[in-house]
């Protein structure tokens, strides 16, 4: 162990490996903490290259190891189960280029994914991928899972933003897949990587595709009597061609839940279930869509509530 430190050290630095068992609690696990496995070390890259270094000493020393971008995964993609050392790529997360003919970014993955919205926003762009977690988990955590979010129904998950990545495989070479939009020949080995949680390498480049920001944004909140007319209403509003930008639903027990915390919205505690809907597209037409929506949310016992939406370049807006 003494000397597999020096290598690294040797590579990154002494203030760029930790390996004291305090200093390694915070990487044992990730947002779901019933499962924790302490790394043996954890390192901090801020390059391609020394990640490629780092990855050529493991391979030497046959040590495993784990990427970890912000550690908010819930499915123990960033654990290193068997003692391995953790290479951490928070240090990697500059803004690259961005290219606004072509709408697209090139990020280090250690980049919060919100601030990559935020960075664009004075373009009337963003990212849409949005998980949860998005103020606070990386581009890298997204392309190693697959982040989704609530506007996925409309917009895909990470892989339909996901152009190009520049990846490091385990014996340290550095590969380039995908590009930069345009289609490639042969085997999609981008659509294999991302959602790979990190078992074929480690991303530390992507280029990602910007979304240009809704002129017009409806949002609206639906409670129910009975889940089954949510279920319906669910149905009901893809039967009629709307895929809208987000279409969720919480049940009664959630609502109460939620209603008992500090987040608590506002929603009726007797409700047996509650349905979002998010419309956005061209300020035209788009009451006429939201009509087409209150329309499939008719059902006995729903009552429509209006709620003004805080998407990126969103119009505010609330029923009269």
């Amino acid at each position: 162990m003494d000397s597999l430190l020096q290598n690294l050290r040797a590579v990154l630095g002494r203030d760029a490996v930790i390996s004291e068992p305090d200093e390694l609690l915070v990487f044992e696990c990730d947002g779901l903490a019933h499962y924790k496995y302490p790394p043996r070390a954890v390192v901090f890259p801020r390059t391609t290259g020394e990640v490629s270094e780092v990855m050529r000493v493991l391979a030497r020393e046959r040590v495993p190891f784990v990427p970890r971008g912000a550690g908010t995964g819930l499915s123990g993609g960033a654990l290193a189960i068997s003692r391995g050392v953790t290479i951490e790529l928070a240090r990697m997360r500059r803004l690259l280029k961005v290219d606004l003919e072509n709408r697209l970014a090139v990020v280090e993955t250690g980049m919060v994914n919100a601030q990559l919205s935020r960075a664009v926003a004075k373009f009337g762009l963003h990212y849409a991928p949005d998980p949860s977690s998005q103020a606070s988990c990386t581009i890298g955590g997204n392309i190693a899972e697959n982040a989704g979010g609530i506007h996925c129904l409309k917009y895909g998950t990470t892989t339909d933003h996901v152009l190009g990545a520049r990846v490091v495989l385990s014996d340290g070479r550095i590969v380039d897949l995908g590009g930069a939009g345009a289609a490639c020949a042969g085997y999609d080995l981008l659509g294999v990587f991302v959602g790979s949680e990190g078992t074929f390498g480690i991303a530390t480049e992507a280029t990602v595709r910007l979304t240009p920001n809704a002129p017009a944004v409806r949002t609206m909140l639906a409670d129910f009597t009975d889940i089954d007319d949510a279920s319906r209403a669910v149905s009901a509003i893809i039967a009629a061609g709307i895929i809208p930008a987000a279409l969720e639903m919480v049940d009664g027990a959630t609502i109460r839940a939620v209603e008992a915390s500090v987040f608590a919205a506002g929603l009726p505690l007797d409700a047996a279930g509650a349905l979002l809907v998010e419309l956005d597209g061209l300020e035209a037409g788009i009451d006429v869509e939201t009509a087409r929506v209150r329309s499939s949310l008719s059902i006995r016992g729903t009552q429509t509530k209006w709620r003004a939406s805080k998407r990126p370049g969103a119009k505010s807006w609330r029923r009269a």
